[in-house]
């Protein structure tokens, strides 16, 4: 087969459609995969004290299984073209790098290829251009180097991978040392984006299912309602809070959750303190308590005293039956009353499932796909 110069565009279209669009799933795509049913069942799960990344790994491991075994593809499809495909890699990822406007898969599978996650890309390479022709120079030689004392101590590789429609390669240590270091970037670059997309969504779901447990009527921009009713995701003066709940005129609670667990504990803090205490809506100053969810924090933490400082408090997803603290404590700051503020803990969940089955799951999704409208007034603290 005669050689064929390659370009990054091609290495694109050896991955398959199913491939590419894994690239960029969203909390939208994850419903359609399971379905509004499964996810009111996650949702319960949370509510009741268990691990979300135990509901979620299941469909991460799949998209990382999926885009590795398509990579391997691109590999021997790559190698099939040229004989020198896997040598010009490196180099075509740098330049694909050098590019201005690449999209997002072309950019990351050049980032895979030479070793690196987007993340890594910006810590090590400082988005500068011209480091990267240093940095793929380096990455060369270096896997060189190991190739070399690894041929001394177990021996040179050879073989041929093939598939079914007679597609293929034939093997070095250079083409599996490439491969590996693909995959490893890749395999870090999913997880990585998984935790944000399951992460952000749930965040919404969860918050919002609580609170229409409790009673709270969900609103969307330009918010005319002013008690006895939430909205997710607004901006305020400095930060962004993920979720306002307004009691009655100047009482209210802002929200942030985040699935942080013990290993974490800087963030954490950060949320602690992270909110105004008072906020201008109309004409009115409101007085804002604040409430920060978390998965777990570690013993001898003190960012519970240190909320408390500043009228927070934080509340752990890893308790058991944590919407009743949270209830509790919109009672203790607002004089909140509902009957989960004492129900006996074995009635919880039942309670709780029984309430989940008529929130409307598609609002809250709604709510984290879509932009407001134009001319809406996005910002509460804003006069209306």
């Amino acid at each position: 087969m005669s050689r064929q110069k390659l370009t990054i565009a091609t290495m694109s279209e050896l991955m398959s459609p199913t491939a590419l669009k894994l690239f960029s799933a969203t909390g939208g795509d994850f419903i359609k995969q399971i379905g509004v049913d499964i996810v009111r069942g996650v949702v319960l799960d949370v509510l009741t004290g268990r691990n979300l990344r135990d509901s979620t790994e299941i469909l991460t491991r799949r998209r990382i299984a999926t885009l590795n075994l398509a990579t391997v593809n691109m590999f021997l499809r790559g190698s099939a073209m040229s004989a020198d495909f896997v040598n010009q890699l490196p180099y075509l990822a740098a330049e694909t790098l050098t590019k201005k406007g690449a999209a997002k898969t072309e950019r990351w599978l050049a980032q895979w290829m030479l070793g690196l996650t987007e993340k890594a890309f910006q810590n090590v390479l400082r988005d500068n251009e011209e480091l990267i022709a240093k940095y793929r120079d380096r990455y060369i030689e270096t896997c060189g180097q190991v190739i070399a004392n690894h041929v001394q101590e177990g021996g040179e590789l050879h073989g041929v991978l093939e598939i079914a429609s007679g597609v293929k390669a034939r093997i070095n240590w250079l083409f599996m040392a490439y491969l590996l270091n693909t995959i490893g970037a890749q395999t870090l670059t999913i997880r990585g984006s998984e935790k944000s997309t399951y992460g952000k969504l749930f965040e919404k779901l969860i918050l919002g299912s609580l609170l229409s447990i409790l009673g709270f009527k969900h609103v969307l921009p330009p918010y005319r309602e002013l008690e006895r009713v939430f909205w997710l995701s607004a901006r305020g003066e400095r930060r962004e809070s993920d979720a306002t709940l307004l009691y009655e005129a100047g009482k209210g609670v802002r929200f942030d959750i985040g699935f942080i667990g013990r290993g974490n504990p800087e963030i954490s803090l950060d949320k602690v303190t992270r909110f105004e205490r008072e906020i201008s809506l109309g004409r009115k100053r409101w007085y804002m308590a604040t409430i920060i969810i978390v998965d777990r924090i570690g013993a001898g933490s003190r960012i519970p005293e240190l909320a408390e400082e500043v009228d927070g408090t934080v509340i752990q997803m890893s308790a058991g039956y944590w919407p009743q603290q949270v209830a509790r404590e919109l009672n203790r700051v607002l004089g909140f009353e509902h009957e989960l503020v004492d129900m006996e803990r074995n009635n919880i969940e039942e309670f709780l499932k029984r309430k989940l089955s008529q929130v409307p799951l598609e609002d809250f999704l709604q709510a984290h796909t879509e932009r407001p409208k134009r001319g809406a007034t996005s910002t509460p603290e804003q006069p209306m």
